[in-house]
């Protein structure tokens, strides 16, 4: 048995076990990862679709995703790579790709407009492995990195991952603990940390989903805007207004279907608060 230190839940890991993610495997006492090099998606994408859209606007990433989630998010748009019944089949359906084949496809797709790999789809963080190699080919190619994650991770995988990657989207889904425990399966102080550390080396853009009736109230959505307001770089300095955040309208799907879309109205007076303490403001899905 061996404990895996990727986020907050630790888990102990019998030998050829898994852990909570899936992904997360325990062999010869060791904890290393089972989706290494597993690839299920792939696709020359917009940058805005990541969404980031202050940095390198107009230009196309070459997005790449595995299986595997360590949240449960009921309304996930990738259930069937992230935690479905189905996601797991992968381990022996995906293409195996090495960092190599990655960093070799992003080059060759540089006369299309690619500026790097994003990695995305599922939760990159459960297979940091990967992540971190492929990266450093991409960074040795001069191209970029992009990590669009959830955030729930150890600040020991981020520091690791601190010299390879230039820009991040990160979810920050909410800003109670109450949302994050129990509809999300998820840790709200963990997000904090993450995002707090990250926006002190790379480009941070923020992700929230609008969800009715969870989070959709102006009262968490000035704490949200207060935060990132607040948030600092490297030296101490405050940089938060100038944070992007991306405001996104929910539709139901996956496990959560008992609700309607979120208003649209409702998405832009929201975005219209964040925009007392944000300078960057972004309506998604509307």
């Amino acid at each position: 048995m061996a404990k895996c230190d990727v986020c907050f839940r630790h888990c102990d890991i019998v030998e050829g076990g898994r852990g909570f993610c899936g992904v997360r495997s325990c062999k010869d006492g060791q904890i290393m990862s089972t989706n290494y090099g597993k690839i299920t998606s792939m696709a020359l994408d917009p940058i805005e679709k990541k969404p980031l859209s202050r940095f390198h606007p107009g230009s196309y990433i070459l997005s790449i995703g595995s299986y595997g989630c360590n949240l449960r998010c009921p309304f996930c748009q990738n259930d069937d790579i992230s935690w479905s019944d189905r996601a797991y089949l992968f381990e022996e359906e995906a293409e195996v790709w090495t960092p190599e084949d990655v960093a070799r496809a992003a080059a060759y797709y540089k006369g299309e407009g690619n500026i790097g790999v994003a990695f995305t789809y599922n939760e990159p963080l459960i297979g940091y492995e990967f992540l971190r190699d492929t990266a450093r080919l991409v960074h040795e190619r001069g191209m970029l990195n992009v990590l669009v994650t959830n955030g729930t991770a150890s600040l020991s995988v981020l520091e690791e991952l601190r010299p390879h990657i230039d820009a991040m989207n990160i979810d920050l889904k909410g800003f109670t603990e109450n949302y994050y425990s129990n509809v999300l399966g998820g840790n709200l102080q963990m997000v904090k940390e993450f995002i707090e550390t990250a926006a002190q080396f790379c480009h941070v853009e923020l992700t929230t989903l609008i969800v009715p009736g969870e989070n959709d109230t102006e009262e968490e959505m000035r704490a949200i805007s207060e935060y990132i307001s607040q948030l600092k770089d490297k030296n101490g300095n405050v940089i938060g207004h100038d944070i992007p955040l991306h405001i996104s309208r929910f539709f139901p799907r996956f496990k959560m279907t008992d609700r309607n879309p979120t208003d649209v109205k409702l998405v832009y007076h929201l975005a219209d608060i964040a925009r007392e303490k944000l300078n960057y403001v972004y309506e998604g899905n509307c």
